[in-house]
């Protein structure tokens, strides 16, 4: 019970794994929200289970938001950190891609994120030092030719939120963070035309690393957000 506990969205593979790893490394009691709970439980059946709880969710169920977070607190008794790391890539653009690959790219990155935190806050403020971190994108602080337009609006909607929480949670103590990164070696670009080469990407453990030391900043270090890009650009 004296640990620190996190929710992290999208923990089954990727990235979300990677912080998963990274986080119960450093101490952290964690709640795994995943579409398929027993293989969270295949992959962690070594971990001690009085440190982790694996819940279903799926950011394309408005219900599942809600019990997450009420499972979480029922087995840990607090909630000191939200991770919003689930996160879709569809290419849409003005010649490509359809309304329903549009509608998926918000339910999962916008309105998701948008259940949980409204749904953590609560708990969050009660810690006095509850922390919110959003994954978002160096796509959420500018355009890029040749990338997804919805993906793109989507992570500048996040990162909109972001802010949003630091102004509804300071006075409680809650912190929001925008992580920013370039591409990272995942199966999110795989065979994406225009991906920065692998040998140039981001590892999941570097961009678990950023969240882990985020989650240690005490609340008179507020970081708004954290860009990590890839690339050579004169705008992020």
């Amino acid at each position: 019970m004296s640990a620190k506990v996190a929710m992290v969205s999208g923990a089954g593979r990727g990235l979300g794994a990677a912080i998963t790893d990274r986080l119960l490394a450093d101490g952290w009691s964690l709640s795994l929200g995943m579409r398929d709970p027993a293989k969270g439980s295949a992959r962690h059946a070594a971990t001690a289970a009085d440190r982790l709880l694996i819940c279903p969710f799926d950011a394309t169920d408005p219900a599942t938001a809600a019990s997450w977070v009420d499972a979480t607190v029922a087995r840990f008794g607090k909630l000191d950190a939200l991770v919003n790391n689930a996160g879709i890539l569809r290419m849409v653009d003005f010649d490509q891609g359809s309304e329903d690959e549009l509608d998926d790219l918000w339910a999962v990155n916008v309105k998701a994120p948008f259940r949980l935190i409204r749904a953590a806050l609560p708990h969050l403020r009660k810690t006095g030092q509850g922390r919110v971190v959003n994954i978002a994108s160096t796509d959420a602080k500018r355009y890029r030719a040749g990338v997804s337009v919805g993906y793109t609006m989507t992570k500048h909607a996040l990162l909109a939120m972001t802010t949003a929480v630091r102004f509804a949670g300071w006075d409680d103590g809650v912190r929001a963070t925008a992580i920013c990164p370039g591409a990272i070696d995942t199966d999110l670009i795989s065979g994406l035309p225009g991906v920065t080469p692998k040998a140039d990407r981001l590892t999941p453990e570097t961009v678990a690393g950023i969240v882990a030391f985020i989650l240690t900043l005490p609340n008179q270090a507020s970081v708004p957000e954290f860009i990590a890009n890839t690339r050579l650009e004169s705008t992020v």
